[in-house]
């Protein structure tokens, strides 16, 4: 990188990111993923998409095929996987999402989890006053969170009231009361928004859609893990993630659903599978749901799926998820001042907050030439993520990326813009 563009409260050099990785106290668990040391991969910014697997989850996946699968085989279900799905959930909400036991489940596709808590939702606010047609749901969403959202309005005969955020923010409070009202049913806000990396305030959003009398639902996939989230505390009523980004499940896992306590008797999924029956083995004719977080389960779980997410849990347990916040600051800090220093001055704009309080483990920046730059940077051993229309977004996975990888990442970026 050259010099003239350095900030002086935070020197441009590599020797400065290696100095950040030595006195990083997260440092060490970074040997614990795989591929952290291949020189193939010079810089992998996407662990926002992909978390790096750990060697932990190699050897407990092989061991499980081998001595649980291979060994127990059907006897598996009555000695501890019918439970999984349940103690793991309790894990992950007492680790990372701030949830009481017996509120948290792992099972089905961040869509089809989507899908059963909003339809369970918005048939429960119709219940109780038939005058609540409407969902809220803003049009920086991700995209499968609006497509789910306008299927349930198609069938249910609902409308969505759309909110348009600042697209490098996010939504505020004032936007959100702005299109609440006696006719609002359900809520559904990302926690981190997938393309700026705007951190919502979840208690003030959710106590204003309890203000109007209606629930709210948070998607979790690009917090859960590396931002604290406080489920309970701040009075969400329900909130869905994925398990593959900063849980580091593995492609495809996964997963996780929260139905606050008080909702559980009275909210029922439109899913009815087997397992989300009080009585799965007794084969009954009718559907009677189970008591509990149970009751929103539909079919097999699957055990393959959810067996890295007990090492990440783990991992997260030990370090604390205030340490990986408080690292995953310090990353997104450390790219933003380098963002200023080299990539600003040659056009590149910054689509993300600033200041980190409103800010989560990624941020986006913007340029006409990135979405051939990507393909290019891949081919380097650099690995970004490529958002439309002209976005880099910057993934910076606390327990496995390093200061240096940000340096090599941003000056990677730097080399491939046009002169």
């Amino acid at each position: 990188m050259t010099a003239h563009h350095e900030n002086p409260s935070t020197p441009l050099t590599l020797d400065f990111a290696r100095e950040l990785d030595l006195a990083d106290p997260l440092a060490a668990h970074r040997s614990a993923f795989i591929g952290s040391d291949d020189p193939g991969v010079r810089a992998y910014l996407d662990g926002n998409s992909l978390g790096r697997p750990l060697a932990a989850s190699a050897a407990r996946i092989a061991e499980f095929i081998t001595e649980q699968w291979g060994g127990r085989l059907i006897r598996g279900w009555d000695e501890g996987w019918l439970e999984m799905p349940a103690a793991i959930g309790d894990e992950l909400g007492r680790v990372a999402v701030g949830a009481a036991p017996g509120q948290t489940t792992i099972g089905d596709s961040t869509t089809v989890l989507l899908y059963k808590l909003c339809r369970a939702a918005v048939a429960g606010a119709v219940s109780a006053d038939a005058a609540r047609t409407e969902i809220v749901v803003d049009t920086e969403n991700f995209p499968t969170d609006r497509f789910v959202l306008e299927g349930i309005a198609d069938e249910c005969g609902m409308t969505l009231r759309w909110i348009t955020p600042d697209p490098a923010a996010g939504v505020t409070v004032d936007d959100l009361a702005a299109v609440l009202g006696p006719k609002t049913a359900l809520v559904v806000l990302s926690h981190v928004a997938y393309r700026s990396g705007y951190l919502a305030d979840m208690p003030a959003l959710t106590a204003a859609a309890h203000d109007a009398g209606a629930l709210i639902l948070w998607d979790l996939c690009h917090s859960a893990g590396s931002v604290p989230v406080e489920l309970d505390a701040s009075g969400a009523d329900l909130a869905v993630g994925c398990t593959y980004k900063y849980l580091n499940g593995g492609p495809g896992s996964p997963a996780f659903a929260y139905v606050r306590a008080e909702h559980q008797p009275h909210l029922r999924q439109p899913i009815q599978g087997w397992l989300g029956t009080a009585d799965p083995f007794g084969m009954g004719e009718g559907y009677q749901p189970a008591a509990g977080i149970r009751s929103f389960t539909s079919g097999t779980p699957p055990i393959l799926g959810m067996l890295a997410l007990q090492d990440m849990i783990a991992l997260i347990g030990e370090a604390s998820i205030e340490a990986v916040r408080a690292k995953s600051v310090a990353l997104t800090d450390y790219a933003v001042a380098l963002y200023d220093g080299v990539l600003a001055p040659l056009g590149v704009e910054l689509s993300s907050p600033r200041d980190a309080a409103w800010r989560g483990g990624h941020i986006t920046i913007d340029h006409p030439s990135f979405r051939e730059a990507t393909a290019k940077l891949w081919g380097e051993g650099v690995i970004p993520d490529f958002r439309n229309p002209n976005g880099i977004r910057l993934g910076l996975s606390p327990l496995s990326t390093s200061f240096s990888e940000v340096w090599l990442g941003i000056d990677a970026i730097r080399a491939e813009l046009p002169n």
